[in-house]
């Protein structure tokens, strides 16, 4: 599956527990990430300074449902299930 334009769940529900470019302290869940652009593309894709959590994350019907809201509300939900 190719990734979504403007989608960008993948960049507002899961949380980055490793302080990264822009991000010191990491993300928190539901949160944007900084580097996340108006059209919900990412402004560092490619780049080294890319979270290696960012760079591993693959696209797949599973987590990005039919549309943005499916998928953010997915990965939402997988990132409460993972949490402690």
């Amino acid at each position: 599956m190719e990734c979504r334009s403007g989608c960008g769940a993948c960049c507002i529900a899961p949380s980055i527990n490793t302080p990264y470019y822009g991000m010191p302290d990491g993300k928190p869940a539901g949160v944007r990430c900084t580097h996340l652009l108006p059209d919900y593309r990412c402004g560092i894709f490619g780049q080294p300074e890319r979270p290696a959590a960012c760079a591993a994350f693959q696209a797949e019907p599973d987590f990005c449902g039919r549309d943005r809201v499916e998928a953010l509300r997915i990965l939402t939900q997988l990132e409460a299930d993972s949490s402690p």
